[in-house]
């Protein structure tokens, strides 16, 4: 996990993992960056965490009786966007942060969806959402969001793109520790960040809405958005809790930022507050977007160096017919804790409405999607794991890929739709021990690596290769080498440099196989 000795503690979801608790209504969830990365990474294509807790995956689309449901994983930081998911076991501090990176290649799947969603789910906002909604509120509660977001780096740009393509009614997102709810009107021309209050009537209407509203009731989108009203937790000034953690924190600077806005001293009270992107190097998205290298003095350079060619971003063509919806209502809420606004609850309708009833047996269970499924059987050849010097095959184009990926829907048809797979099947089983008190949560080894039985039937019913797979020698011998060298960087703010950095040791002796390591539980 990414994250700061000090602030390291054992959760409660080890009680979950091991099964003492059950999640008592059905969870799913997208991976940030404080997440264990390691047991994420073995349910790349999605998986039960534990019972009744269910993670999307990198990138995934599943079924929820009428709703069809989108996920993206991850932050945005533009230089790693459009490289291979090299990070493997043993990781190093580079690959700590980089593991929860979005990569081009899950967001290329999601832009080859071509019917309607209902919900949109990201762990960083997309970029630019900022300004569809009450933009000078949120400036004053979280005022160095500002001159990022004047700056156009407030946000992921990949979930943007998913997002114009996806154009689900509803797009929730977290990450930014701040309740915050705007409308993204997707025929109306994109709106620059306003350089005062009064520049559009959208934000007047906006503002004036916004401060008619109650403290217990919100309108979510403002004006344009009907009548939907979302029940919300009792509006009060944020209480800090001494270990919460900051915002604009990284690894070797815990100290908070006094400010002089009213509402965001409050916020820089706490100075143990975690980073929002714990990224040694860069604040929020700011550095990730800038260049590093004149492009005369990279001309002088030998052929190597020279910058690859970028992915092709979202087709810049009108979306699919069968995407049809205008408006989107964006929703992010704060933290999980008291006094603060994380909890809201809402009706969500299903955009596509059949001729007939369809009757959806209950309880209702997840099930996958089948147009999801051929692009993810189509690209899984592309997938490549623990190899930071390959290279992702260049994004071809909607057009290229529309046909072969049609191709694979039929076979999706006749081999787990007919034969009535659709289901996602309620298989988890821990692969790590789960937590154990008596070990105590310092252990400064790595963790082990392991096949998730859920990706080796997953993989098997779509018939692609399982790469997340490994056999013990493998492993050992991974294990036994140490980390990967971390990239060096100049200045002394780098994000770690020599072999094993972040605290761990090469593990060397530790044995093999199940049962070693801390377990499952850290959150």
């Amino acid at each position: 996990m990414s994250v700061p000795l000090k602030f390291r503690e054992i959760g409660d979801f080890h009680e979950y993992y091991s099964g003492v608790r059950t999640a008592p209504y059905l969870t799913i969830f997208v991976g940030g960056n404080h997440e264990a990365s390691n047991h994420l990474w073995e349910l790349y294509y999605g998986g039960w965490v534990a019972p009744n807790i269910y993670y999307l995956g990198a990138a995934n689309v599943v079924r929820f009786g009428p709703l069809r449901i989108a996920g993206l994983s991850g932050i945005w930081k533009g230089y790693n966007y459009n490289k291979p998911r090299h990070e493997r076991l043993p990781f190093n501090q580079d690959d700590l942060k980089s593991i929860y990176h979005v990569r081009e290649l899950d967001v290329r799947k999601l832009l080859q969806i071509r019917t309607q969603v209902d919900v949109g789910i990201s762990h960083d906002w997309p970029r630019g959402i900022e300004w569809k909604g009450n933009w000078q509120k949120l400036f004053a509660i979280k005022d160095l969001f500002e001159a990022d977001a004047r700056a156009g780096t407030l946000g992921s740009t990949a979930a943007k793109y998913v997002m114009d393509r996806l154009r689900p009614p509803y797009w929730f997102s977290a990450h930014l520790h701040v309740k915050f709810a705007a409308v993204v009107q997707h025929d109306k021309d994109t709106v620059l960040a306003p350089q005062d209050a009064s520049i559009t009537s959208e934000y007047v209407q906006l503002d004036s809405v916004e401060a008619a509203k109650t403290d217990k009731e919100f309108e979510l989108g403002g004006p344009e958005s009907g009548s939907v009203l979302l029940a919300a937790t009792v509006n009060s000034v944020p209480v800090h809790n001494a270990d919460e953690i900051d915002i604009d924190m990284d690894d070797d600077d815990v100290n908070g930022k006094p400010t002089t806005n009213g509402f965001a001293t409050l916020e820089s009270i706490n100075q143990d507050e975690i980073s929002l992107n714990l990224e040694g190097d860069d604040r929020i998205n700011q550095a990730a977007d800038q260049p590093e290298v004149s492009e005369d003095l990279r001309s002088q350079l030998p052929a190597s160096f020279a910058r690859p060619t970028p992915a092709l971003a979202t087709p810049d063509m009108p979306p699919p017919p069968d995407i049809f919806n205008k408006t989107t209502h964006f929703l992010a809420l704060d933290k999980c804790l008291p006094n603060r606004k994380f909890l809201q609850i809402l009706d969500v309708e299903p955009m596509r409405q059949p001729a007939s009833p369809i009757t959806h047996a209950r309880p209702l269970r997840l099930e996958y999607d089948k147009e999801w499924l051929a692009i993810t059987r189509f690209f899984a050849a592309d997938l490549s794991l623990g190899d930071p010097s390959a290279s992702v095959p260049p994004n071809k184009g909607e057009a290229h890929y529309r046909p072969l990926i049609e191709k694979e829907e039929e076979w999706v048809e006749e081999h787990i739709v007919k034969p009535g797979k659709m289901t996602i099947p309620e298989n988890f089983e821990p692969t790590a021990p789960a937590y154990d008190p008596a070990m105590g949560i310092r252990v400064m080894e790595q963790p082990w690596e392991y096949t998730n039985p859920q990706t080796a039937q997953f993989c098997s019913l779509l018939g692609i290769e399982n790469k997340f797979h490994a056999s013990d020698e493998e492993r050992e011998a991974r294990r036994n080498a140490g980390p990967r060298p971390a990239e060096q960087r100049s200045g002394g703010g780098g994000r770690g440099g020599g072999r094993g950095g972040g605290g761990f040791n090469r593990g060397r002796g530790a044995g093999r196989g199940r049962g070693r390591g801390r377990g499952r539980g850290w959150r």
